[in-house]
């Protein structure tokens, strides 16, 4: 198979682009990023982009799955507009370049509490975005809501090392068990192996725990 990847210089990306560099299945990755990524494999093809101007890039949408694990926070975007432009903008016009481009499979990173509704400014981002990516035409859509994501990153997050410690420990008291954190590795090997199903679905956190296995 071959693989198309967005967003894998992030933690859940970089985890998958290191298991699909050993997955005999796909033969070919074509990953496009926004700064270089440091990964060099026979197999994989990386072109540095500007989301902005698909028509340079178009071309290269091209292959059997797309995995989107592209995302930010707005720390890192600063402000909401910026935040929605990564968060959905980007992803949306890659997936809707994906499907008319004949990829037949689409798998998603979102959230746990995605919901195009929520006044939570995040999840309404997730959500809008799994409620416009399902009206493309792939044969199937497999989103994935993971909890908080723990593992390394490039780029040191004091703030988000805090976050992950209150969370463990209100889950050690039962509480908040839906975002519970999981391993970047973890989400990763969900998204390959969501590649085998054949129906669409959306998967909870503890569903991801199974795809993982």
């Amino acid at each position: 198979m071959r693989a198309i990847v967005i967003g894998s210089t992030g933690m859940v990306g970089t985890q998958l682009i290191k298991l699909l560099m050993e997955n005999e299945e796909f033969t070919k990755i074509v990953s496009l990023v926004r700064r270089e990524s440091g990964f060099n494999h026979v197999k994989l093809k990386e072109h540095i982009i500007d989301f902005d101007q698909s028509e340079n890039w178009s071309n290269l949408v091209k292959g059997d799955v797309l995995f989107s694990s592209l995302g930010t926070t707005i720390a890192q975007a600063k402000t909401k507009g910026a935040q929605f432009k990564v968060d959905f903008t980007y992803q949306f016009i890659v997936a809707d370049i994906a499907a008319k481009n004949g990829v037949s499979k689409f798998v998603l990173i979102s959230s746990a509490g995605a919901d195009s509704k929520s006044k939570i400014f995040y999840s309404k981002i997730k959500g809008e975005l799994e409620d416009a990516v399902q009206s493309l035409p792939f044969k199937v859509i497999s989103i994935l809501r993971p909890g908080q994501l723990d593992g390394n990153r490039s780029e040191k997050r004091i703030g988000e090392k805090m976050a992950l410690s209150v969370m463990y420990g209100l889950n050690n008291l039962g509480l908040f068990m839906r975002y519970q954190p999981i391993q970047a590795v973890q989400v990763a090997r969900a998204m390959i192996n969501a590649v085998n199903k054949t129906q669409s679905a959306s998967y909870s956190l503890d569903e991801v725990h199974q795809l993982a296995k």
